[in-house]
């Protein structure tokens, strides 16, 4: 489902610290599939989540990050499954966390 052209979108919002942006890049994809539970949709509901707490961080509601993150670190475990299937979700979640570890969120 994850495309290289939908992966660059997501990274270079996330570089260019659009972290709203970055949300709707990876919804558009999510989006019409929602209502499935495959690992995939639910990695990527999570990588949706991990870009709306960098957001929330960069608006000043610190105290509202936390949610979202622990969205994406429950997702997360789907990571090494779908990264040996498709690359891109490994990509994804190192700028992620390089991310997050700027934050400290």
């Amino acid at each position: 489902m994850l495309t290289r052209e939908h992966a660059d979108a997501f990274l270079a919002c996330l570089r260019e610290e659009r972290y709203y942006d970055a949300h709707e890049a990876l919804e558009a994809l999510w989006f019409p599939v929602r209502s499935r539970k495959s690992p995939e949709v639910l990695l990527l509901k999570g990588l949706i989540n991990a870009s709306v707490s960098f957001e929330l961080h960069k608006r000043g509601r610190v105290h509202k990050v936390d949610g979202p993150w622990k969205v994406y670190m429950k997702y997360r475990e789907y990571l090494p499954q779908l990264g040996r299937l498709n690359p891109l979700y490994f990509e994804l979640d190192e700028a992620v966390y390089a991310i997050q570890r700027r934050l400290n969120v």
